[in-house]
Formats: C-alpha cells, sequence, structure tokens
C-alpha cells in the first residue's frame, strides 16, 4: 500500500475535500444535528454547533497530518454547499482493506450523490493508495445505505448477527465489498 492521504477529488457534480474549521456550521444544519440521519449511526446527534466545530478542529484536521487518514467532506460543485461525508473509518493493513462509512444530509438523500462520491473514492483508494479490498456495512434496517453499496459495484457478503452497536442498540450487519480486480465502478 502507498498511504497518500486525503487527496481533492472532484466527479460530475461534487468536490471532495478536507474538512475545515468553517464547516462547521453547514455539517451541523445539513446533517449532524439530524436525529434522522443519524438514526443508523455511531455517534450521537450534535447538540450544538460547538460540538460540530470541536470535532473538526480538534480531531479530523490534526488527523489530516497522518498519511493513512482518508476523510472527505461532500461539497455540491453547484452551490458549494457541505452536504455530506465520506471515510475509511478502518484500515485493516494486512489485507489492504479500507471499511467506508459515509452520510448525508436529508435534503439530498436520493439525488445519486452518496454513490458519485463512494465510486471516486474506491477507485482512489484502488488507484493512488494501492488498497486490494473495500467493505462497508450497514444495519439491516437501513437497507439504503446497502442500495449505495451495491451500486458502486459492491457483492453482498452476507449478514453477521448483533455484529453492530449503533444509535438503535445492538443491529444485525449487512456486509459488501469490492476488490481491485472486480469490474471497476
Amino acid at each position: 500500500m502507498n498511504h497518500v492521504g486525503t487527496r481533492r477529488l472532484e466527479t460530475e457534480r461534487l468536490i471532495l475535500r478536507r474538512y475545515t474549521v468553517q464547516d462547521a456550521p453547514a455539517m451541523f444544519r445539513n446533517w449532524a444535528s439530524d436525529p434522522e440521519v443519524t438514526k443508523y449511526l455511531t455517534w450521537p446527534v450534535h447538540t450544538s454547533v460547538e460540538v460540530t466545530r470541536e470535532l473538526i478542529e480538534n480531531y479530523w484536521i490534526p488527523e489530516y497530518e497522518r498519511p493513512d487518514t482518508y476523510h472527505w467532506g461532500l461539497e455540491l460543485k453547484q452551490t458549494g454547499e457541505l452536504i455530506g461525508d465520506i471515510a475509511a473509518v478502518h484500515i485493516a493493513e494486512p489485507i489492504a482493506e479500507a471499511e467506508l462509512g459515509w452520510c448525508m444530509g436529508r435534503a439530498w438523500w436520493g439525488n445519486g450523490y452518496m454513490p458519485e462520491a463512494a465510486r471516486a473514492v474506491v477507485n482512489y483508494l484502488f488507484d493512488e493508495a494501492g488498497f486490494n479490498r473495500v467493505m462497508a456495512g450497514h444495519d439491516v434496517d437501513n437497507p439504503k445505505s446497502g442500495r449505495v453499496m451495491r451500486k458502486i459495484g459492491m457483492s453482498f457478503e452476507g449478514v453477521h448477527r448483533q455484529a453492530g452497536r449503533n444509535n438503535q442498540g445492538v443491529v444485525d450487519m449487512a456486509f459488501y465489498a469490492i476488490l481491485k480486480s472486480d469490474a471497476r465502478t
């Protein structure tokens, strides 16, 4: 593997970029404060923009110094609005695997933005960082996330019972993955 860190990526409609402290109000407003967005996530709804600002400033920005950090904010090219997040939330070095996690503000659900962003990230992880496998999992009660996984070419690998914990408690998880040798996304 060749860790190259979080670099700016562009798709037809999106700019995937590093976070800045100035992103806190948009992140808070667009998804971090929304209990519907955070329902199946592992972190609680943010109670103030200051919580969001502290997360970005004290954790996410310093992590960009590490070349094995892959974490992007999703910005609409047309408006400059920050609408979501995608990251490699876990890396398994021995098998060159990255696990992706993502979320997006409700106002942008159903427009194909997340598959567009995820395809760009998967290709970047394969082509630039040298990963062999990219996987993702979702609460079985959140099938929309599974649709994104299928749209980007991931194959369903099975359900692990009570294998995850999110804001709903301990949950069954459906897992998907794509290998570098699989058809390109």
